[in-house]
C-alpha cells in the first residue's frame, strides 16, 4: 500500500474501476463536502470475489487510469489495499477495511464509501454484517430510495432506524447542495453504527455501458464526423478517455 495519506476522516472507495468515470468522481466530491472528509481513498480492486472470471482491464491500466481521473481533485488519493496479493487470492472488503484501520491515526475515523449498485449487492459480501461498525457505510443512492428500500438491502441481522436530526443539507457544491441522510445501524448484540446515505444524486452511469459503447464504436473520427454522440467522451474524464484510446482497451 503507497504511504497513508494525512487526515482524520477519510474515506475508503474501493471498486473495480473498469473504467473509472465522471459518476465515480461525483460520488466522491459529494462525500467529501458533507462529510468534511480530508481524503478519499480510491482503490480499485485486484481479484473480485464476486466476477470470477475477471476484470475487462488489467490492474496496472485499471490503475493507471484512476490515478488519472482523480490527478486534479484535492483530497483524493490511490490506494493499494485492494491491489492483486501474491496467492491470487480474492480481495475481501472487510480484510481491506481491517488493514487501512491500522494504518490510521487513534483518533481519525475510516468510512467506507460505496455507489447504490454495490449497496444492493452488499448481502452476498464476506462477512458483511461487519463492515459497517469496521468503518461507517456512506452510501450515494439512487433518487427516489425509501426507507423500506434501505432496510430490504442490508445484511442480514442489520436493522435501520434514522438518528436524530437525520435531514441535513451540506455545503453547496457548484450549481447544487448535496443532502446528507444519518442513520443507526444495529447489530443482534446491540452495538450501533452510523450509516449515511446521499440521497438523489441521479448518477447514473454504468462502466458496462462505456465499455459497450466503446467496443461497439470502433473508430472516433467517424463517429465526431457524422455528429453522432460519443457517450463514452461525455461520461469520462479526459485523460482517461485518451489513455483507452491510446491503450486500445474494451475493443
Amino acid at each position: 500500500m503507497e504511504q497513508f495519506p494525512c487526515g482524520r476522516r477519510v474515506a475508503f472507495f474501493g471498486g473495480s474501476f473498469d473504467p473509472p468515470h465522471l459518476g465515480h468522481l461525483a460520488v466522491a466530491r459529494a462525500a467529501r463536502a458533507v462529510l468534511a472528509l480530508d481524503t478519499v481513498l480510491f482503490a480499485p480492486v485486484g481479484a473480485q470475489p464476486l466476477k470470477p472470471h475477471g476484470l475487462t482491464a488489467s490492474f496496472e491500466d485499471r490503475l493507471a487510469m484512476t490515478r488519472l481521473a482523480i490527478a486534479a481533485e484535492p483530497g483524493f488519493a490511490i490506494s493499494l489495499a485492494d491491489a492483486p496479493k501474491p496467492s491470487a487470492a480474492p480481495n475481501f472488503t472487510l480484510d481491506t477495511l481491517l488493514a487501512l484501520r491500522t494504518e490510521l491515526s487513534p483518533d481519525g475515523t475510516l468510512f467506507c464509501l460505496m455507489g447504490a449498485d454495490a449497496f444492493l449487492g452488499l448481502r452476498r459480501w464476506r462477512r458483511s454484517a461487519e463492515i459497517p461498525f469496521v468503518a461507517p457505510l456512506i452510501v450515494a443512492s439512487r433518487p427516489g430510495w425509501q426507507l423500506d428500500g434501505l432496510k430490504a438491502a442490508l445484511p442480514q441481522g442489520l436493522t435501520m432506524e434514522p438518528a436524530p436530526g437525520s435531514d441535513q443539507t451540506g455545503p453547496e457544491l457548484p450549481g447544487s447542495a448535496v443532502e446528507v441522510r444519518s442513520f443507526l445501524l444495529r447489530n443482534p448484540a446491540g452495538d450501533a453504527a452510523p450509516f449515511y446515505l446521499l440521497p438523489g444524486l441521479q448518477v447514473e452511469i454504468s462502466a458496462s455501458q462505456i465499455r459497450d459503447e466503446i467496443r461497439e464504436r470502433i473508430c472516433d473520427q467517424v463517429r465526431a464526423a457524422s455528429g453522432s454522440p460519443i457517450t463514452s467522451r461525455q461520461l469520462l474524464p479526459k485523460a482517461v478517455f485518451d489513455y483507452i484510446r491510446s491503450r486500445g482497451l474494451y475493443r
